[in-house]
C-alpha cells in the first residue's frame, strides 16, 4: 500500500535487521494469547477479564488483560558475557542490569542512561531471602528486579515440594501496594535471562487515571509475595523515583476513515523509557457490536513507528467495549533517541501478536502521523 510518510521501505529494512526472538519472549506472548478469554465471554461496556494465570509469562490473580487487544508484555534479556553477570550478581552494583534487556528497548536505554535506582532492600524467613536490587519509574511503568535465594532454588529450578518448576512458575500471588491501595491490574514478572535465572523481574503499568490520581513523582510501594509449598508472606519496602523529566504529550485528536471503520489516537505520552498511546476503533454506520463484531475489532492491531522507522515493542494494552467502538490504553517499548513523531499503522492480526506484519496486513487509508512537537 501507498503510505504519505514515504517510510515503508525504511520499515522493510528495519525489519530484515531485527534479531531472531527468544524463546522467553515466545514463551510469555504464547502464555498470554493462551490466557485470553474466548469470544463468547466478551462483554460489552465493561474492561474484559482474563481469569487463568497462563505458563511462561505470569502475572497477578489481578492483573487484566483486556479483551484481547494487546494483552502481552515482552521482557528478554541476555548479559553482555557469563562473566560480567556473575560480577553484577555478586559485588556492590557497578552497572545496571537493566542495560542488558534487548528486547525491551525502554528498560535498556533506561539502564545505559542513568535512570536507574540501586535499591538495598531484603527480606528473609528460616532460609529464603529475597533481595530488591533495583529500580526504574518513569510515571507509566515502575519495574524492579528481585533475587532470590533459597536451598531449593538451584539455577532457576524451584522445588516447590510437589514439583520443580521454573522460579516465575513458582510464585503464588504477588500484590503491588501504594498506601495501602493496590494498584488492580497491570503487574507482569517473569525470569530475566539464562545467566541469571535466580532473578526476576517484575514491572506494574500504572494506568493514566491512576497515576495523576494516586502515584507522586516519588512513592515507597509494599510488595507482597508468596512462593508454592512456604506458608509465609514475603513483604518488601521498595522506594520508587520518577527518573524522568523528558516527557513529551500530546492530545492530538487524530482521525482516520474508510469504508468500514474509523480510528482515532486521542494521546500519547511518550518518555525515554514507555510510550502511551490511547486509541478507538469503531465500525461505521453500527451503534452496538455483535460478539463477531467484538471479534472483529480485537483483531486489529496498532503497529507503532518512530520517525526513523523503528518498530517500537507491544508491550500490554487493556480495552473497552463502549456501544460500536473499542477505546484502548496501549503500552509500548520507547526507541531511543529524541523521537519527534510516531506512524500509528492499524494492521489486521492474522496469526498472532509475533508475526511479522505483511504489506496486506496494513489497513488502507488509516495511517495517522502524531507528531509530539
Amino acid at each position: 500500500m501507498s503510505n504519505p510518510f514515504n517510510i515503508d521501505q525504511e520499515l522493510k529494512d528495519q525489519a530484515k535487521a531485527r534479531p531472531i526472538m527468544s524463546e522467553l519472549v515466545r514463551n510469555r506472548i504464547d502464555a498470554t494469547l493462551d490466557s485470553l478469554p474466548e469470544p463468547s465471554t466478551y462483554r460489552t461496556e465493561k474492561t474484559m477479564r482474563s481469569t487463568r494465570l497462563p505458563e511462561g509469562m505470569r502475572r497477578t490473580v489481578a492483573a487484566t488483560i483486556a479483551a484481547g487487544v494487546l494483552g502481552l508484555t515482552v521482557f528478554a534479556s541476555g548479559f553482555v558475557s557469563p562473566v560480567m553477570a556473575d560480577s553484577l550478581r555478586n559485588i556492590p552494583l557497578v552497572g545496571s542490569l537493566f542495560s542488558a534487556i534487548e528486547a525491551d528497548m525502554g528498560l535498556r536505554t533506561a539502564g545505559e542512561a542513568g535512570l536507574t535506582q540501586a535499591v538495598n532492600s531484603q527480606v528473609s524467613y528460616e532460609d529464603v531471602k529475597l533481595e530488591v536490587l533495583e529500580t526504574v519509574y518513569d510515571g507509566t511503568r515502575a519495574a524492579f528486579l528481585v533475587h532470590f535465594t533459597a536451598p531449593n532454588l538451584v539455577q532457576g529450578q524451584y522445588d516447590n515440594g510437589k514439583d520443580i518448576v521454573k522460579l516465575s512458575n513458582g510464585i503464588d500471588n504477588v500484590f503491588f501496594q501504594v498506601n495501602g491501595a493496590s494498584q488492580d491490574s497491570g503487574l507482569f514478572y517473569s525470569s530475566i535471562g539464562n545467566t541469571q535465572p535466580d532473578t526476576l523481574l517484575f514491572e506494574q503499568v500504572i494506568p493514566a487515571d491512576q497515576g495523576a490520581a494516586s502515584l507522586p513523582d516519588q512513592f515507597e510501594a509494599e510488595i507482597t509475595l508468596t512462593l508454592q509449598g512456604i506458608d509465609h508472606e514475603f513483604k518488601l519496602n521498595v522506594p520508587f523515583t520518577k527518573s524522568t523529566q523528558d516527557i513529551k504529550h500530546v492530545q492530538p485528536d487524530s482521525i482516520r476513515s474508510n469504508e468500514l471503520f474509523t480510528v482515532s489516537v486521542t494521546e500519547a505520552e511518550v518518555t525515554p523509557i514507555t510510550t502511551r498511546v490511547s486509541t478507538s476503533i469503531s465500525l461505521n454506520n453500527k451503534d452496538t457490536l455483535t460478539t463477531k463484531e467484538e471479534e472483529q475489532l480485537r483483531k486489529i492491531g496498532f503497529a507503532i513507528y518512530d520517525n526513523q522507522g523503528r518498530q517500537l515493542t507491544a508491550l500490554s494494552g487493556e480495552g473497552l467495549y463502549e456501544g460500536n467502538q473499542l477505546t484502548s490504553e496501549r503500552i509500548y517499548a520507547s526507541t531511543s533517541g529524541d523521537i519527534q513523531y510516531l506512524v500509528v499503522k492499524p494492521f489486521e492480526i492474522k496469526d498472532d501478536f509475533t508475526e511479522e506484519i505483511q504489506d496486506d496486513q496494513f489497513i488502507t487509508g488509516l495511517d495517522m502521523k502524531i507528531e509530539l512537537n
